[in-house]
């Protein structure tokens, strides 16, 4: 496995993994979401997206979006401060480090800028997996940030 910015012949891999890992939060009325979720190329073009992917360099195991100042899937950061949305794990590569290798990318891009802290904005700490990876990694909870 290896990082590397998003290529266009990766978008539709991209919007399908993280379709997938976000499906169990997903409901009829969060139709919109998915569109939101599965839109890989505007993510790319607006933010800065990242893939791991397999020995081939084709097969996407998983995806982070790395929100910069100024971009418009930025959320909940403030000026001093990284953000990164929708990590995502493809199911045959969940247990095998493919988030926590994308989330350590995104803080040593961030620390190497100079954030003061990395935040992102997750639905009750995502799933039990991606709570204790954010945990192990230092992230906390910050309530007041709360929507």
């Amino acid at each position: 496995m290896h990082l590397r910015r998003a290529r266009p012949e990766d978008y539709d891999a991209i919007g399908a993994v993280t379709l997938e890992a976000y499906q169990p939060q997903l409901n009829e009325s969060s139709s919109s979401y998915a569109e939101h979720l599965a839109n890989a190329e505007a993510r790319d073009h607006q933010a800065e997206l990242w893939v791991a992917v397999g020995p081939d360099d084709r097969e996407v195991l998983g995806t982070v979006t790395v929100c910069r100042e100024g971009s418009p899937w930025r959320e909940v950061a403030a000026a001093d401060e990284g953000e990164f949305r929708m990590l995502a794990v493809a199911p045959q590569a969940q247990g095998q480090g493919v988030g926590e290798a994308l989330v350590r990318h995104v803080l040593d891009r961030f620390r190497e800028e100079g954030a003061t802290a990395v935040v992102l904005s997750t639905d009750c700490y995502g799933t039990a997996p991606a709570r204790r990876l954010y945990q192990r990694l230092g992230f906390a909870r910050c309530g007041e940030r709360d929507w």
